[in-house]
């Protein structure tokens, strides 16, 4: 029953080895020397599976033997390199290849065996011997492979040089790049290189990641900005982006920190933090809207209706007072907080809209803050405004003694009030 079972996985296992044989043992349709010739490959696969590379390895150089097929007989010695049996590949190559290297694919099943041998000078001549006959890509790879070994970096970077102009492959201009920063120490040559690969055929992820890599531990600013900028552009990810709003912020280039952010729209809250700073309050207004409208969070409706009013060129405009009075009673409806709160009472007793109700208002802001310089001062321009200068003045000297009091605007209702004060004791 058993092997029944086995016999059935076997079969199994083979429809779909034969499916996928063009990968695994590269037969191309060539049709079967013998019978069981599929059964043969099956028992090697499962051998190689498991790992067992030396009897894998004697079924393929049996295949061989029966069908004279040199794809067996490269399977059977790359089993034995895997399998560590790096002299009897050497031996089994040379009786196959006599002093002949016209087997391309054998040659360098043999250099790899001869490398891992430690064989390296014999390796070096076999290769160079190879490359000037094949003039192949991997062969000047393998070529390059055998020089590194042999601690030889210059002529490693050369025959690498020799690959990549070829087909100008990344993987091999990485190794160049590795080889002349790291063995050679020529960083300079070695970021000029990966530069120039990425002008001439674009900055690609792998290339602009090995950019980044130098130019990081070089610890060059402005390299790493401009890779990182290339790279957004083929992969525009917020963390990418992030990174370079971090390198604005280090070189603390704001101005180029607004424009990418802008363009990118990777970080509102600190785009709308950047208008704050510079007293773009237009800009602000529009930020501050799409995040609440995004969001649904109330604090940005009160910064909109804040940086509504700061903006307006005409600050007496009733329309304009209509749309910021009704944005910040929206916002105290649910965010009773002092800034929102003085702000509406402030806005309604300056332009005398609402004194009375402007000054609770304020006084809802200075229960939370009792000690806010500007909510202080709010307060006593409402009692300015309803004529109660005494009462004003009272509460100004206060804020005359705090920080904050050389405010232009504190300071020119400091006079104001002082002024009315007078003239209302000069009348008793």
């Amino acid at each position: 029953m058993l092997s029944i079972m086995r016999f059935s996985l076997l079969v199994a296992a083979l429809i779909f080895i034969l499916g996928c044989s063009s990968k695994e043992v590269e037969v191309k349709g060539h049709e079967k020397v013998f019978e069981y010739e599929d059964l043969y490959i099956l028992n090697a696969l499962l051998f190689e599976e498991r790992q067992d590379y030396k009897n894998s390895s004697d079924i393929f150089n049996t295949l061989y033997l029966k069908t004279g097929k040199e794809e067996y007989l490269y399977r059977s010695l790359r089993d034995e390199l895997a399998a560590n049996e790096n002299e009897r590949v050497i031996s089994r190559a040379d009786d196959a290849l006599g002093d002949k290297i016209d087997d391309f694919e054998l040659v360098r099943i043999k250099i790899v065996a001869l490398m891992r041998a430690q064989r390296l000078l014999e390796a070096k001549e076999l290769g160079l011997r190879l490359v000037s006959k094949s003039n192949n890509v991997d062969d000047y790879l393998l070529v390059s492979e055998i020089y590194v070994k042999l601690k030889q970096f210059d002529t490693a970077v050369k025959y690498l040089e020799g690959a990549y102009i070829k087909d100008y492959n990344e993987k091999i201009l990485e190794k160049i790049a590795v080889i002349l920063y790291v063995n050679l120490e020529r960083k300079k040559d070695a970021i000029a290189q990966l530069e120039t690969h990425s002008r001439i055929h674009g900055c690609t992820k792998f290339i602009c990641s090995k950019l980044i890599g130098f130019y990081s531990n070089d610890n060059n600013v402005d390299g790493l900005l401009s890779t990182y900028l290339r790279l957004y552009k083929i992969d525009s990810s917020r963390d990418i982006g992030e990174k370079i709003v971090q390198i604005y912020g280090y070189k603390k280039d704001y101005k180029k920190m607004i424009e990418f952010l802008e363009q990118s729209n990777i970080n509102k809250e600190l785009l709308l933090q950047l208008y704050i700073q510079a007293k773009n309050y237009k800009k602000a207004v529009s930020v501050a809207k799409e995040l609440y409208e995004e969001s649904g969070d109330v604090a940005y409706l009160g910064q909109s209706a804040i940086f509504e009013y700061e903006s307006a060129e005409d600050k007496r405009d009733k329309e304009m007072h209509k749309s910021v009075i009704s944005k910040l009673k929206e916002v105290i409806k649910t965010k009773r907080e002092g800034t929102y709160l003085n702000y509406l009472g402030y806005l309604l007793i300056d332009h005398e809209i609402d004194v009375k109700k402007g000054i609770e208002y304020v006084k809802e802001a200075l229960k939370i803050e009792p000690n806010s310089i500007y909510y202080l001062d709010s307060l006593a321009w409402g009692y300015y405004k309803l004529g109660d200068c005494k009462r004003a003045a009272k509460i100004m000297k206060k804020v005359a003694n705090m920080d904050g009091s050389s405010n232009s605007e504190v300071v020119e209702h400091i006079e104001a009030i002082k002024k009315c004060n007078k003239k209302q004791k000069g009348k008793k």
